[in-house]
Protein backbone atom coordinates (compact mmCIF):
# COMPACT_ATOMS: atom_id res chain seq x y z
CA UNK A 1 0.00 0.00 0.00
CA UNK A 2 1.25 3.38 -0.97
CA UNK A 3 0.89 4.48 2.58
CA UNK A 4 2.87 2.11 4.09
CA UNK A 5 5.47 2.84 1.45
CA UNK A 6 5.69 6.59 1.91
CA UNK A 7 5.62 5.91 5.79
CA UNK A 8 8.57 3.72 5.24
CA UNK A 9 10.66 6.71 3.55
CA UNK A 10 10.17 9.06 6.07
CA UNK A 11 10.71 6.49 8.74
CA UNK A 12 14.13 6.19 7.27
CA UNK A 13 14.30 10.11 6.95
CA UNK A 14 13.94 10.62 10.58
CA UNK A 15 16.27 7.82 11.32
CA UNK A 16 19.37 9.12 9.11
CA UNK A 17 19.04 12.36 10.85
CA UNK A 18 18.71 10.91 14.39
CA UNK A 19 22.19 9.35 13.24
CA UNK A 20 23.42 12.73 11.80
CA UNK A 21 22.68 14.39 15.23
CA UNK A 22 20.43 16.61 13.33
CA UNK A 23 17.67 15.41 15.58
CA UNK A 24 17.54 14.08 19.23
CA UNK A 25 17.51 10.29 19.38
CA UNK A 26 14.36 10.44 21.55
CA UNK A 27 12.26 13.11 19.05
CA UNK A 28 9.83 10.60 17.57
CA UNK A 29 6.07 10.99 15.96
CA UNK A 30 3.48 8.93 14.50
CA UNK A 31 3.73 9.37 10.99
CA UNK A 32 0.10 10.45 9.69
CA UNK A 33 -0.47 10.99 5.98
CA UNK A 34 -3.50 12.94 4.54
CA UNK A 35 -4.71 13.75 0.78
CA UNK A 36 -4.91 17.21 -0.21
CA UNK A 37 -8.21 18.36 -1.55
CA UNK A 38 -6.44 19.39 -4.81
CA UNK A 39 -4.44 17.43 -7.02
CA UNK A 40 -1.33 19.95 -7.42
CA UNK A 41 -0.69 19.93 -4.29
CA UNK A 42 0.37 16.20 -4.94
CA UNK A 43 -1.49 12.76 -3.89
CA UNK A 44 -0.39 12.71 0.03
CA UNK A 45 0.73 15.25 2.64
CA UNK A 46 2.11 15.25 6.05
CA UNK A 47 2.42 17.22 8.61
CA UNK A 48 5.55 15.76 10.69
CA UNK A 49 7.78 18.31 10.34
CA UNK A 50 5.29 20.32 12.30
CA UNK A 51 4.81 17.48 14.87
CA UNK A 52 8.16 17.22 15.91
CA UNK A 53 9.48 21.08 15.62
CA UNK A 54 9.12 21.94 18.80
CA UNK A 55 11.16 18.64 20.40
CA UNK A 56 13.73 19.02 17.82
CA UNK A 57 14.13 22.89 18.37
CA UNK A 58 13.63 24.00 15.10
CA UNK A 59 11.51 25.66 13.12
CA UNK A 60 8.84 23.61 11.31
CA UNK A 61 9.76 24.75 7.63
CA UNK A 62 13.55 24.14 8.15
CA UNK A 63 13.10 20.33 9.96
CA UNK A 64 10.75 19.77 6.75
CA UNK A 65 13.61 20.53 4.95
CA UNK A 66 16.25 18.41 6.25
CA UNK A 67 13.36 15.90 6.48
CA UNK A 68 12.80 15.48 2.67
CA UNK A 69 16.65 15.42 2.33
CA UNK A 70 17.02 13.20 4.04
CA UNK A 71 14.42 10.98 2.44
CA UNK A 72 15.52 7.08 0.37
CA UNK A 73 15.23 7.22 -3.03
CA UNK A 74 12.21 5.81 -4.26
CA UNK A 75 10.63 4.96 -7.77
CA UNK A 76 7.30 5.94 -6.79
CA UNK A 77 8.06 9.49 -5.98
CA UNK A 78 8.72 12.25 -8.21
CA UNK A 79 9.19 15.07 -5.85
CA UNK A 80 8.47 15.73 -1.97
CA UNK A 81 7.98 19.86 -1.46
CA UNK A 82 7.36 21.97 1.71
CA UNK A 83 4.04 23.67 1.91
CA UNK A 84 2.92 25.97 4.24
CA UNK A 85 3.94 26.06 7.44
CA UNK A 86 5.59 23.00 6.94
CA UNK A 87 3.95 20.30 5.65
CA UNK A 88 5.50 17.79 3.39
CA UNK A 89 3.43 17.46 -0.27
CA UNK A 90 4.46 14.16 -2.18
CA UNK A 91 3.96 14.11 -6.10
CA UNK A 92 4.02 10.61 -6.62
CA UNK A 93 5.48 9.20 -9.72
CA UNK A 94 3.78 8.01 -12.69
CA UNK A 95 5.28 4.58 -11.90
CA UNK A 96 2.81 4.32 -9.17
CA UNK A 97 -0.37 4.49 -11.36
CA UNK A 98 0.67 1.05 -12.95
CA UNK A 99 1.59 -0.55 -8.92
CA UNK A 100 -2.06 0.34 -8.07
CA UNK A 101 -3.94 -1.11 -10.52
CA UNK A 102 -1.25 -4.07 -10.37
CA UNK A 103 -1.68 -4.27 -6.61
CA UNK A 104 -5.44 -4.24 -7.22
CA UNK A 105 -5.10 -7.09 -9.57
CA UNK A 106 -3.06 -9.31 -7.36
CA UNK A 107 -5.03 -8.75 -4.43
CA UNK A 108 -8.68 -8.79 -6.08
CA UNK A 109 -10.98 -8.99 -3.35
CA UNK A 110 -8.30 -8.66 -0.36
CA UNK A 111 -7.46 -5.11 -2.08
CA UNK A 112 -8.57 -2.58 0.74
CA UNK A 113 -8.40 -5.04 3.47
CA UNK A 114 -6.34 -3.91 6.36
CA UNK A 115 -3.44 -6.44 8.86
CA UNK A 116 -4.92 -8.22 11.21
CA UNK A 117 -5.63 -6.78 14.41
CA UNK A 118 -5.35 -8.32 18.44
CA UNK A 119 -8.65 -6.32 19.07
CA UNK A 120 -11.66 -8.77 19.27
CA UNK A 121 -14.85 -7.10 18.64
CA UNK A 122 -18.47 -8.20 19.58
CA UNK A 123 -21.46 -6.05 17.84
CA UNK A 124 -24.87 -6.41 19.62
CA UNK A 125 -27.56 -4.91 16.86
CA UNK A 126 -31.26 -5.20 15.45
CA UNK A 127 -32.39 -6.92 19.10
CA UNK A 128 -35.92 -5.79 18.39
CA UNK A 129 -38.43 -7.16 21.17
CA UNK A 130 -40.25 -9.92 19.47
CA UNK A 131 -43.63 -8.63 19.95
CA UNK A 132 -44.33 -8.32 16.10
CA UNK A 133 -42.81 -8.39 12.37
CA UNK A 134 -39.12 -6.32 12.16
CA UNK A 135 -40.05 -3.05 10.58
CA UNK A 136 -38.12 -0.26 8.77
CA UNK A 137 -36.39 1.57 11.64
CA UNK A 138 -34.97 -1.89 12.32
CA UNK A 139 -33.81 -2.56 8.82
CA UNK A 140 -31.60 0.61 9.11
CA UNK A 141 -29.95 -0.88 12.17
CA UNK A 142 -29.60 -4.04 10.47
CA UNK A 143 -28.24 -2.56 7.60
CA UNK A 144 -25.57 -0.32 9.85
CA UNK A 145 -24.72 -3.06 12.28
CA UNK A 146 -24.02 -5.51 9.58
CA UNK A 147 -21.68 -3.10 7.40
CA UNK A 148 -20.27 -1.94 10.20
CA UNK A 149 -19.23 -5.59 10.75
CA UNK A 150 -18.35 -6.11 7.32
CA UNK A 151 -16.21 -3.08 8.03
CA UNK A 152 -14.32 -3.96 10.87
CA UNK A 153 -13.54 -7.04 9.12
CA UNK A 154 -12.26 -5.56 6.32
CA UNK A 155 -10.07 -3.63 8.58
CA UNK A 156 -8.56 -6.29 10.28
CA UNK A 157 -10.39 -7.12 13.59
CA UNK A 158 -11.73 -10.11 14.61
CA UNK A 159 -15.70 -9.85 14.48
CA UNK A 160 -18.80 -11.42 15.69
CA UNK A 161 -22.31 -10.69 15.70
CA UNK A 162 -25.19 -10.97 18.02
CA UNK A 163 -28.74 -10.48 18.25
CA UNK A 164 -30.19 -10.07 21.88
CA UNK A 165 -33.93 -11.61 22.27
CA UNK A 166 -35.95 -9.68 25.21
CA UNK A 167 -38.20 -12.32 25.56
CA UNK A 168 -38.75 -11.84 29.81
CA UNK A 169 -40.97 -8.73 31.15
CA UNK A 170 -43.92 -7.09 30.65
CA UNK A 171 -43.81 -5.99 27.21
CA UNK A 172 -43.82 -10.48 26.57
CA UNK A 173 -46.57 -10.03 29.33
CA UNK A 174 -48.80 -8.08 27.00
CA UNK A 175 -47.68 -9.58 23.51
CA UNK A 176 -48.84 -13.23 25.07
CA UNK A 177 -52.31 -11.76 26.62
CA UNK A 178 -52.59 -9.99 23.03
CA UNK A 179 -51.92 -13.41 20.88
CA UNK A 180 -54.37 -15.04 23.26
CA UNK A 181 -57.01 -12.88 22.86
CA UNK A 182 -56.66 -13.41 18.86
CA UNK A 183 -56.28 -17.52 19.39
CA UNK A 184 -59.39 -17.36 20.96
CA UNK A 185 -61.30 -15.10 18.59
CA UNK A 186 -60.19 -18.10 16.15
CA UNK A 187 -62.11 -20.09 17.84
CA UNK A 188 -65.06 -18.33 17.60
CA UNK A 189 -64.86 -17.30 21.48
CA UNK A 190 -65.45 -13.88 22.90
CA UNK A 191 -62.26 -12.35 23.72
CA UNK A 192 -60.54 -9.03 23.10
CA UNK A 193 -57.05 -7.93 23.40
CA UNK A 194 -55.71 -5.39 26.21
CA UNK A 195 -56.29 -1.59 25.52
CA UNK A 196 -52.77 -1.78 26.49
CA UNK A 197 -51.53 -5.18 24.48
CA UNK A 198 -50.55 -5.48 20.44
CA UNK A 199 -53.67 -4.39 17.73
CA UNK A 200 -51.77 -5.20 14.46
CA UNK A 201 -53.00 -7.97 12.04
CA UNK A 202 -50.14 -9.88 12.23
CA UNK A 203 -51.32 -11.02 15.83
CA UNK A 204 -54.68 -11.88 14.19
CA UNK A 205 -53.18 -14.30 11.82
CA UNK A 206 -50.42 -16.19 13.84
CA UNK A 207 -54.08 -16.32 16.01
CA UNK A 208 -55.62 -18.50 13.05
CA UNK A 209 -52.13 -20.19 12.91
CA UNK A 210 -52.38 -21.14 16.22
CA UNK A 211 -56.18 -22.50 16.31
CA UNK A 212 -55.83 -24.22 12.93
CA UNK A 213 -52.57 -26.04 14.43
CA UNK A 214 -53.59 -27.02 18.01
CA UNK A 215 -57.64 -26.58 18.10
CA UNK A 216 -59.06 -25.75 21.59
CA UNK A 217 -55.88 -27.15 23.18
CA UNK A 218 -53.71 -23.61 24.36
CA UNK A 219 -57.53 -22.24 25.02
CA UNK A 220 -56.79 -22.64 28.94
CA UNK A 221 -52.62 -22.07 28.52
CA UNK A 222 -52.07 -18.37 27.78
CA UNK A 223 -48.27 -19.32 28.90
CA UNK A 224 -47.64 -21.64 26.22
CA UNK A 225 -49.67 -19.50 23.53
CA UNK A 226 -47.01 -16.80 24.51
CA UNK A 227 -43.74 -19.40 24.37
CA UNK A 228 -44.76 -20.59 20.95
CA UNK A 229 -45.93 -17.35 19.45
CA UNK A 230 -42.93 -15.30 20.54
CA UNK A 231 -40.47 -18.26 19.22
CA UNK A 232 -42.21 -17.63 15.62
CA UNK A 233 -41.93 -14.13 15.99
CA UNK A 234 -38.18 -15.05 16.59
CA UNK A 235 -38.08 -17.40 13.41
CA UNK A 236 -39.47 -14.67 11.11
CA UNK A 237 -36.96 -12.46 12.73
CA UNK A 238 -34.63 -14.91 11.59
CA UNK A 239 -35.82 -15.56 7.85
CA UNK A 240 -36.48 -11.60 7.26
CA UNK A 241 -33.01 -10.54 8.32
CA UNK A 242 -31.54 -13.81 6.39
CA UNK A 243 -33.45 -11.92 3.19
CA UNK A 244 -31.77 -8.84 3.93
CA UNK A 245 -28.48 -10.61 3.88
CA UNK A 246 -28.06 -10.22 7.89
CA UNK A 247 -26.68 -12.90 9.39
CA UNK A 248 -25.79 -13.18 13.38
CA UNK A 249 -23.42 -15.52 14.87
CA UNK A 250 -25.22 -15.44 17.90
CA UNK A 251 -28.47 -15.45 19.07
CA UNK A 252 -29.29 -14.68 22.83
CA UNK A 253 -32.17 -15.18 24.58
CA UNK A 254 -32.79 -12.75 27.71
CA UNK A 255 -34.64 -15.50 29.94
CA UNK A 256 -31.70 -17.70 29.26
CA UNK A 257 -29.64 -14.83 31.64
CA UNK A 258 -32.40 -15.50 34.11
CA UNK A 259 -32.75 -19.01 34.37
CA UNK A 260 -29.11 -19.44 34.33
CA UNK A 261 -28.42 -17.96 37.77
CA UNK A 262 -26.42 -15.05 35.37
CA UNK A 263 -28.61 -12.19 36.34
CA UNK A 264 -28.88 -12.55 40.03
CA UNK A 265 -24.82 -13.47 40.06
CA UNK A 266 -24.63 -9.83 38.06
CA UNK A 267 -26.32 -7.99 41.14
CA UNK A 268 -24.52 -9.92 43.89
CA UNK A 269 -21.36 -8.73 42.11
CA UNK A 270 -22.27 -5.15 42.29
CA UNK A 271 -23.65 -5.62 45.92
CA UNK A 272 -20.03 -7.23 46.52
CA UNK A 273 -18.46 -4.32 44.75
CA UNK A 274 -20.74 -1.77 46.94
CA UNK A 275 -22.34 -0.24 43.94
CA UNK A 276 -25.65 -0.99 45.19
CA UNK A 277 -27.94 -0.17 48.23
CA UNK A 278 -31.55 -0.79 49.28
CA UNK A 279 -34.19 1.47 49.48
CA UNK A 280 -38.08 0.98 50.21
CA UNK A 281 -37.22 -2.59 49.66
CA UNK A 282 -35.71 -2.24 46.16
CA UNK A 283 -32.24 -2.54 45.11
CA UNK A 284 -31.01 0.01 43.94
CA UNK A 285 -27.48 0.66 41.47
CA UNK A 286 -25.49 3.61 42.31
CA UNK A 287 -24.70 4.71 38.85
CA UNK A 288 -25.11 8.64 39.94
CA UNK A 289 -21.39 8.18 41.34
CA UNK A 290 -20.11 6.25 38.18
CA UNK A 291 -21.66 9.21 35.35
CA UNK A 292 -25.25 8.76 35.36
CA UNK A 293 -27.64 11.42 35.94
CA UNK A 294 -29.83 9.05 38.54
CA UNK A 295 -29.64 5.73 40.19
CA UNK A 296 -31.42 2.97 38.89
CA UNK A 297 -33.39 0.61 39.95
CA UNK A 298 -31.93 -3.01 39.60
CA UNK A 299 -34.86 -5.10 41.46
CA UNK A 300 -38.17 -3.70 41.74
CA UNK A 301 -39.99 -3.60 45.07
CA UNK A 302 -43.20 -4.82 43.83
CA UNK A 303 -42.73 -8.59 43.34
CA UNK A 304 -39.04 -8.54 43.79
CA UNK A 305 -39.05 -8.61 39.77
CA UNK A 306 -35.57 -7.90 38.13
CA UNK A 307 -35.37 -4.65 35.51
CA UNK A 308 -33.51 -4.44 32.21
CA UNK A 309 -30.51 -2.91 33.68
CA UNK A 310 -29.78 -5.96 35.65
CA UNK A 311 -30.28 -8.31 32.88
CA UNK A 312 -27.85 -6.08 30.83
CA UNK A 313 -25.67 -6.25 33.68
CA UNK A 314 -25.08 -10.02 33.43
CA UNK A 315 -24.90 -9.66 29.75
CA UNK A 316 -22.35 -7.68 29.67
CA UNK A 317 -20.11 -9.67 31.70
CA UNK A 318 -21.43 -12.69 29.89
CA UNK A 319 -20.58 -11.13 26.93
CA UNK A 320 -16.24 -9.96 28.59
CA UNK A 321 -16.59 -13.73 29.54
CA UNK A 322 -16.23 -14.91 26.00
CA UNK A 323 -13.19 -13.10 25.29
CA UNK A 324 -14.05 -9.84 23.50
CA UNK A 325 -12.06 -6.75 23.90
CA UNK A 326 -14.50 -3.99 22.43
CA UNK A 327 -18.11 -4.52 23.11
CA UNK A 328 -20.62 -2.50 20.33
CA UNK A 329 -24.10 -1.92 20.65
CA UNK A 330 -26.36 -0.35 18.51
CA UNK A 331 -29.47 0.85 19.76
CA UNK A 332 -32.32 3.37 18.58
CA UNK A 333 -32.44 6.95 19.86
CA UNK A 334 -35.21 6.19 21.79
CA UNK A 335 -32.66 4.14 24.03
CA UNK A 336 -30.58 7.23 24.74
CA UNK A 337 -31.70 7.56 27.99
CA UNK A 338 -29.91 3.85 29.06
CA UNK A 339 -26.63 5.06 27.71
CA UNK A 340 -24.76 6.08 30.87
CA UNK A 341 -26.28 3.96 32.59
CA UNK A 342 -24.58 0.57 30.90
CA UNK A 343 -21.41 2.35 30.88
CA UNK A 344 -21.46 3.04 34.51
CA UNK A 345 -22.03 -1.18 34.85
CA UNK A 346 -19.05 -1.46 32.91
CA UNK A 347 -17.27 1.16 35.45
CA UNK A 348 -18.69 -0.49 38.03
CA UNK A 349 -17.53 -4.05 37.46
CA UNK A 350 -13.97 -2.58 36.65
CA UNK A 351 -14.24 -3.65 32.73
CA UNK A 352 -11.26 -2.74 30.91
CA UNK A 353 -13.09 -3.69 27.60
CA UNK A 354 -14.85 -0.76 26.29
CA UNK A 355 -18.44 -0.43 26.05
CA UNK A 356 -19.63 1.62 23.00
CA UNK A 357 -22.90 2.32 22.39
CA UNK A 358 -24.26 3.68 18.57
CA UNK A 359 -27.64 5.70 18.82
CA UNK A 360 -28.93 5.15 15.74
CA UNK A 361 -31.71 7.84 14.86
CA UNK A 362 -35.32 7.48 12.87
CA UNK A 363 -36.42 6.67 9.26
CA UNK A 364 -39.24 8.40 7.79
CA UNK A 365 -40.25 6.66 5.21
CA UNK A 366 -41.82 8.40 2.38
CA UNK A 367 -44.81 6.95 -0.03
CA UNK A 368 -46.63 9.10 -2.08
CA UNK A 369 -45.13 11.92 -0.06
CA UNK A 370 -46.93 10.86 3.30
CA UNK A 371 -44.80 9.50 5.91
CA UNK A 372 -46.45 6.49 7.54
CA UNK A 373 -46.39 5.99 11.37
CA UNK A 374 -45.06 3.11 12.60
CA UNK A 375 -46.47 1.26 15.71
CA UNK A 376 -46.08 -2.76 16.74
CA UNK A 377 -49.30 -2.28 18.89
CA UNK A 378 -51.33 0.26 15.95
CA UNK A 379 -50.65 -2.34 13.52
CA UNK A 380 -49.44 0.35 11.23
CA UNK A 381 -45.86 -0.25 10.30
CA UNK A 382 -43.97 -0.48 7.51
CA UNK A 383 -41.84 -4.09 7.53
CA UNK A 384 -38.67 -4.57 6.31
CA UNK A 385 -40.47 -7.43 4.22
CA UNK A 386 -42.72 -4.88 2.43
CA UNK A 387 -40.02 -2.52 2.31
CA UNK A 388 -37.63 -5.33 0.62
CA UNK A 389 -40.61 -6.38 -1.85
CA UNK A 390 -40.86 -2.76 -2.56
CA UNK A 391 -37.73 -1.63 -3.69
CA UNK A 392 -35.05 -4.63 -3.40
CA UNK A 393 -31.99 -5.54 -0.63
CA UNK A 394 -29.72 -3.61 -2.65
CA UNK A 395 -32.21 -0.65 -2.53
CA UNK A 396 -33.00 -0.82 0.77
CA UNK A 397 -29.83 -1.20 2.11
CA UNK A 398 -27.90 0.98 0.67
CA UNK A 399 -30.35 3.99 1.24
CA UNK A 400 -30.46 3.46 4.85
CA UNK A 401 -26.39 3.15 5.06
CA UNK A 402 -26.07 6.17 3.46
CA UNK A 403 -26.34 9.14 6.06
CA UNK A 404 -24.64 8.83 9.44
CA UNK A 405 -26.50 6.57 12.23
CA UNK A 406 -27.10 9.86 14.06
CA UNK A 407 -28.75 11.73 11.43
CA UNK A 408 -32.20 11.14 10.16
CA UNK A 409 -32.95 9.60 6.92
CA UNK A 410 -35.91 9.87 4.79
CA UNK A 411 -36.40 6.87 2.86
CA UNK A 412 -38.19 8.24 -0.73
CA UNK A 413 -39.82 5.42 -2.57
CA UNK A 414 -39.89 7.44 -5.72
CA UNK A 415 -35.63 8.44 -5.85
CA UNK A 416 -34.73 4.43 -4.81
CA UNK A 417 -36.93 3.16 -7.30
CA UNK A 418 -36.21 4.97 -10.52
CA UNK A 419 -33.96 3.86 -13.04
CA UNK A 420 -31.69 7.19 -13.16
CA UNK A 421 -28.54 8.86 -11.85
CA UNK A 422 -30.33 10.57 -9.27
CA UNK A 423 -30.52 7.22 -7.64
CA UNK A 424 -27.10 6.73 -5.99
CA UNK A 425 -27.51 2.60 -5.88
CA UNK A 426 -28.99 2.36 -9.57
CA UNK A 427 -25.87 4.23 -10.26
CA UNK A 428 -23.47 2.50 -8.65
CA UNK A 429 -24.74 -0.75 -10.12
CA UNK A 430 -24.89 0.30 -13.42
CA UNK A 431 -21.46 1.40 -13.64
CA UNK A 432 -20.15 -1.77 -12.13
CA UNK A 433 -22.11 -3.26 -15.38
CA UNK A 434 -20.76 -1.28 -17.40
CA UNK A 435 -17.34 -2.00 -16.38
CA UNK A 436 -18.14 -6.04 -16.89
CA UNK A 437 -20.01 -5.06 -20.10
CA UNK A 438 -16.41 -3.54 -21.47
CA UNK A 439 -14.69 -6.09 -20.24
CA UNK A 440 -16.55 -8.87 -22.17
CA UNK A 441 -16.61 -7.35 -25.58
CA UNK A 442 -12.47 -7.06 -24.94
CA UNK A 443 -12.12 -10.38 -24.87
CA UNK A 444 -8.53 -11.42 -24.21
CA UNK A 445 -6.78 -8.49 -22.37
CA UNK A 446 -3.56 -10.37 -22.29
CA UNK A 447 -1.30 -10.65 -18.84
CA UNK A 448 -1.28 -7.30 -16.42
CA UNK A 449 2.73 -8.20 -16.71
CA UNK A 450 2.88 -7.02 -20.72
CA UNK A 451 0.73 -4.08 -19.88
CA UNK A 452 2.43 -0.74 -20.01
CA UNK A 453 0.93 1.84 -17.60
CA UNK A 454 3.01 4.72 -18.76
CA UNK A 455 0.79 5.04 -21.52
CA UNK A 456 -2.16 6.43 -18.98
CA UNK A 457 -1.51 9.82 -19.58
CA UNK A 458 -4.62 11.06 -19.54
CA UNK A 459 -5.54 13.34 -16.68
CA UNK A 460 -8.83 11.42 -16.43
CA UNK A 461 -6.51 8.23 -16.32
CA UNK A 462 -4.62 9.67 -13.38
CA UNK A 463 -7.84 10.75 -11.34
CA UNK A 464 -9.35 7.10 -11.35
CA UNK A 465 -6.39 5.40 -10.63
CA UNK A 466 -6.07 8.10 -7.70
CA UNK A 467 -9.29 7.72 -6.43
CA UNK A 468 -8.82 3.88 -6.39
CA UNK A 469 -6.16 4.18 -4.42
CA UNK A 470 -7.98 5.65 -1.65
CA UNK A 471 -10.24 2.42 -1.20
CA UNK A 472 -7.19 0.74 1.52
CA UNK A 473 -6.87 4.06 3.32
CA UNK A 474 -11.05 4.71 3.53
CA UNK A 475 -11.52 1.38 5.11
CA UNK A 476 -9.57 2.34 7.99
CA UNK A 477 -10.87 5.66 8.30
CA UNK A 478 -14.85 4.29 8.30
CA UNK A 479 -14.07 1.49 10.32
CA UNK A 480 -12.01 3.86 12.92
CA UNK A 481 -14.97 6.41 12.66
CA UNK A 482 -17.80 3.79 12.81
CA UNK A 483 -18.93 4.97 9.70
CA UNK A 484 -20.40 2.61 6.82
CA UNK A 485 -21.75 5.91 5.42
CA UNK A 486 -18.20 7.07 4.00
CA UNK A 487 -18.30 3.64 1.53
CA UNK A 488 -21.35 4.45 0.20
CA UNK A 489 -19.89 8.11 -1.05
CA UNK A 490 -16.88 6.61 -1.86
CA UNK A 491 -19.07 4.65 -4.33
CA UNK A 492 -20.52 7.38 -5.83
CA UNK A 493 -17.43 9.09 -6.53
CA UNK A 494 -15.63 6.28 -7.68
CA UNK A 495 -18.69 5.44 -10.18
CA UNK A 496 -19.17 8.82 -11.34
CA UNK A 497 -15.16 9.38 -12.08
CA UNK A 498 -14.89 6.25 -13.67
CA UNK A 499 -18.05 7.57 -15.77
CA UNK A 500 -15.67 10.70 -16.36
CA UNK A 501 -12.55 8.54 -17.59
CA UNK A 502 -14.82 6.51 -20.00
CA UNK A 503 -16.03 10.10 -21.72
CA UNK A 504 -13.09 11.22 -21.97
CA UNK A 505 -10.55 7.57 -23.16
CA UNK A 506 -11.82 5.41 -25.56
CA UNK A 507 -10.67 2.33 -23.92
CA UNK A 508 -11.01 0.17 -27.66
CA UNK A 509 -8.53 1.47 -29.93
CA UNK A 510 -6.37 0.59 -32.88
CA UNK A 511 -3.46 0.87 -30.36
CA UNK A 512 -3.34 -2.63 -28.70
CA UNK A 513 -0.98 -1.65 -25.93
CA UNK A 514 -3.05 1.51 -24.95
CA UNK A 515 -6.46 -0.98 -25.32
CA UNK A 516 -4.97 -3.12 -22.83
CA UNK A 517 -3.59 -0.64 -20.09
CA UNK A 518 -6.98 1.08 -20.32
CA UNK A 519 -8.64 -2.52 -20.07
CA UNK A 520 -6.81 -3.50 -16.69
CA UNK A 521 -7.79 0.15 -15.25
CA UNK A 522 -11.25 -1.12 -16.24
CA UNK A 523 -10.58 -4.01 -14.39
CA UNK A 524 -8.73 -2.46 -11.69
CA UNK A 525 -12.48 -0.08 -11.25
CA UNK A 526 -14.88 -3.29 -11.33
CA UNK A 527 -12.71 -5.24 -8.67
CA UNK A 528 -12.93 -1.72 -6.32
CA UNK A 529 -16.84 -1.14 -7.01
CA UNK A 530 -17.42 -4.60 -5.83
CA UNK A 531 -15.47 -4.72 -3.03
CA UNK A 532 -17.34 -1.23 -1.84
CA UNK A 533 -20.75 -2.48 -1.97
CA UNK A 534 -19.92 -6.16 -0.87
CA UNK A 535 -18.99 -4.31 2.11
CA UNK A 536 -22.70 -2.83 2.26
CA UNK A 537 -24.27 -6.02 1.64
CA UNK A 538 -25.04 -5.05 -1.54
CA UNK A 539 -24.66 -6.79 -5.05
CA UNK A 540 -22.34 -6.00 -7.99
CA UNK A 541 -24.44 -7.10 -11.10
CA UNK A 542 -22.66 -7.94 -14.17
CA UNK A 543 -25.49 -6.83 -16.40
CA UNK A 544 -28.47 -4.25 -16.20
Amino acid sequence: MITEHLAGLLEAGLDQMRAGGTLPTDSSAAVELSRPARPEHGEFATNLALTLAKSARMSPRSLAEQLIAALPDSDLVERAEVAGPGFINFHLAKGWLGSTVRDIAERAEDFGRGAMKDERILIEFVSANPTGPLHVGSGRNAAYGDALARLLDAAGYPVGTEYYINDAGKQMERFSASLHARYLQALGRDASVPEDGYQGEYLAELGRELAGEFGDSLADDPSRVGRIGTERMVESHRRTLESFRVHFDNWVYESSLHSSGKVAAGIAELTERGHTFEKEGAVWFRSSELGASRDQVLVRSEGQTTTYLAADVAYLIDKVGRGFDRIMYVWGADHHGQVAGLQAVGKALGLTQPVEIMLQQLVNFISGGEAAKMSKRAGTIVTIDELINEVGVDAARFTLVSRSIDATIDFDLDLVKSESQENPVYYVQYQHARTCSILRNAGDRGSIEDADFSLLTHESEALLIRKLSEFPDLIEEAARLRAPHRLTHYAQALASQFSAFYRDCRVLSDDAELSRARLWLVDATRQVLANTVTLLGVSAPGSM
